[in-house]
């Protein structure tokens, strides 16, 4: 039997210049499930995406997905692209086991904590001596072009921008980021930490945004949260995550959402520590 991608849809150019197409997986002419693939826009990798991919319960565990996979790969190598990547739920047990036999990696993940359970309630109140409260201009002014430069540098890192395009990307992301409303940028500051002319004893800051954190359900979203290189290894980013969860209640979000890159075991168990799940698992290859 022959397994082919069938297009059901047009070539579409979105309006931020992605390119995307449906198509129908068939074997021997017959429809056996769906899939949807994407290739991103410059400047940066040309990268494609698998927006989606189903296989009719009746025809699966015949290895129709991993054909219609690889023949969507075939598809995005011959519109440019050198770099593939896959959203898979985290509990998508088979769809994990055939990004990993396909030859995917692990790149991060979305972890969300429902703040609607009744579990533990709310969080904690910070301890004693620690205080949070909004960036200063002059602050924000200071903290801007470190906080560029290190995003361009994890998308040059994690998903092969050329410095170039990495940072102009960064800006953009950080102009239009600060500009929405109900955005919130504070630090945290720690009694005892304060030392050189001019420290106030800030060990740490955190970017509290809003966003989809599960599928239409918009909760804040944790953008940025560091903790000085110095002033690591005391608790810090633990109190910054509970300053978040408080934040994000008196707003009256029901869910807090961020995303942990894989190579930052430290941040995931601390997360994990604090009732985040795993929701969705960014996985990418390298096509050429």
């Amino acid at each position: 039997m022959t397994t082919t991608l069938r297009p059901v849809t047009p070539l579409i150019d979105e309006a931020d210049g992605t390119r995307s197409r449906r198509y129908d997986i068939c074997v021997n002419g017959r429809s056996v499930g769906r899939v949807e693939i994407a290739a991103q826009p410059p400047p940066g990798p040309r990268t494609g995406v698998v927006r989606s991919l189903h296989v009719d319960e009746v025809d699966r565990r015949r290895g129709r997905g991993t054909v219609a996979a690889l023949a969507a790969e075939e598809v995005l190598r011959g519109w440019g692209c050198d770099r593939i990547q896959v959203w898979v739920p985290s509990d998508a047990a088979a769809a994990t086991r055939l990004v990993a036999a396909l030859g995917y990696a692990e790149r991060g993940r979305s972890m969300v904590k429902d703040l609607r359970s009744d579990d533990g309630g709310a969080p904690p109140a910070l301890a004693p001596g620690l205080r949070a409260r909004p960036m200063t201009e002059a602050e924000i002014r200071q903290w801007r072009p470190v906080a560029v430069a290190s995003h361009a540098r994890i998308l040059t890192e994690h998903d092969g921008f050329a410095p170039a395009d990495a940072l102009a990307r960064s800006e953009a992301a950080h102009e239009s980021l600060l500009a929405e409303p109900g955005l919130v940028l504070d630090v945290l500051e720690a009694d005892g930490e304060a030392g050189a002319a001019g420290d106030t004893g800030v060990v740490g800051h955190l970017l509290l945004g809003r966003r989809e954190v599960l599928p239409d359900r918009d909760g804040a979203y944790v953008y940025d949260v560091e903790v000085a290189a110095d002033r690591r290894g005391r608790g810090y980013g633990r109190a910054l995550m509970l300053h978040a969860e408080h934040v994000a209640r008196a707003a009256g979000a029901s869910a807090l959402g961020l995303y942990v890159h894989v190579d930052n075991a430290p941040a995931r168990a601390l997360y994990t520590s604090l009732g985040c799940q795993s929701t969705v698992v960014r996985w990418a290859k390298q096509l050429w």
